[in-house]
């Protein structure tokens, strides 16, 4: 491992982070493991890429130097930002699948047992059958999870760095409620999330903001379209901050007009589902009793609104197309995982059909502690409220979109 001071963390995280890899490995019985996915060679490494459509690898084995295998270009990847030694780069015009099996076979792992992510996004299944036909001598197994062991506890070297991701959301959800106004579009808004993100120090998140405003906020996952906002319209959104590909994600909501008594109501119902929560969330509760506290408030309400979703999710790394962690841990009934301190969480308690046509959304990113839980969050919860004779804030000139 190449000692460097220049990476996201210092190296004794990342030697942390290998070496209780290979004691799950050893668990498993696996002589390597083929890492693919870019969230867990990003947490292995800190090797990142906008690249990641091409085949790209770490090959750990058990008592070797780990190999890196990637297309040529995104070599310098390596060298610039990992501790690894060794690469192995094909060309454009090489064969990704041929590589890794020689890599496999010249380390002497040709009739071993190998692990690999069988459910990898970028590992598609045509791959995978080559990576079968050619290793027929060793045992190839799934391993998927095996670095999601290690991430679903973040360190306190990976909560400090996610802080930083969390006052990035926040400027980008303050400036992007005060732009959610009569007369601006969401186009607007957008940018006014974006610059005030990326100003604070934000970099490029797995997945840009959502704004949706009226009737446009009960289309599932809908974001900026043009769509010029109304007096006595509201605006739903949703912004994930990103440092370092780690995330936080909150919810937000703003009404121009007056609140009225379904919304008034929404509002309440979604803080005392957090609140509640918040009370009680901490090592030892359950996946399941978590979500049950979020679904039963959520669902008890007289406005005709549900939550049709998960009540909260995993977060962390990421890479689009989606800032969650949901693979690792979602809070679902019937998941009776215990929490654990270190644990990352977007709790959503957010509301699908208020009065039958609009959708508003209260959220938090918590951290589970050794007694409890706390919010990596500061904002005000309550729904921001434009008079009804708002005037609309100007749209950020295309020139000076450096600016909040």
């Amino acid at each position: 491992m190449l000692a460097r001071d220049d990476m996201t963390f210092e190296p004794a995280e990342y030697q942390r982070r290998l070496t209780e890899l290979r004691e799950r490995m050893q668990k498993r019985q696996l002589d390597a493991v083929v890492i693919t996915d870019p969230e867990n060679l990003m947490y292995l490494t800190d090797y990142q890429t906008t690249g990641y459509s091409f085949f790209q690898a770490l090959v750990v084995p058990l008592d070797d130097e780990p190999v890196m295998i990637t297309r040529a270009m995104e070599e310098s990847n390596v060298i610039a930002r990992t501790w690894v030694e060794r690469t192995r780069p094909y060309p454009d015009t090489g064969d990704a699948i041929q590589e890794l099996v020689l890599t496999l076979k010249e380390a002497g792992l040709g009739t071993k047992r190998v692990g690999y992510e069988r459910n990898s996004y970028f590992f598609p299944a045509y791959q995978q059958d080559r990576v079968h036909t050619s290793f027929q001598q060793g045992v190839l197994m799934d391993c998927f999870g095996i670095v999601e062991a290690g991430r679903a506890r973040k360190s306190d070297a990976e909560i400090a760095v996610m802080r930083k991701a969390a006052r990035a959301a926040e400027a980008g959800m303050a400036a992007g409620l005060e732009a959610a106004v009569p007369g601006n579009t969401e186009n607007d808004v957008a940018a006014a999330i974006s610059a005030a993100m990326f100003t604070a120090g934000g970099e490029f998140p797995a997945v840009m903001p959502y704004v949706a405003s009226g009737p446009r906020s009960m289309i599932g996952h809908a974001t900026w379209e043009g769509r010029t906002i109304e007096p006595g319209e509201h605006v739903f959104l949703e912004v994930g901050g990103c440092y370092r590909r780690y995330h936080t994600a909150l919810m937000r909501t703003a009404v121009n007009g007056e609140l009225s008594e379904s919304l008034s109501i929404a509002q309440e119902t979604m803080k005392t589902a957090l609140e509640e929560l918040k009370a009680v969330m901490g090592p030892g509760l359950t996946v399941s009793d978590a979500d049950s506290v979020v679904r039963r408030i959520i669902s008890d309400n007289p406005v005709g609104a549900r939550l049709v979703t998960r009540s909260g999710y995993s977060i962390g790394i990421a890479f689009p197309p989606s800032w969650d962690e949901g693979y690792i841990l979602s809070l679902n009934p019937g998941d009776f995982t215990a929490l654990e301190p270190g644990m990352t969480f977007h709790v959503i308690p957010w509301m699908w059909g208020v009065d039958g046509d609009k959708t508003v959304g209260i959220s938090d990113t918590i951290r589970i502690t050794e007694t409890g839980c706390e919010s990596f969050f500061t904002l005000d919860e309550d729904f921001t409220v434009h008079g009804g004779a708002a005037t609309a804030a100007p749209p950020i000139p295309a020139e000076r979109t450096e600016e909040t």
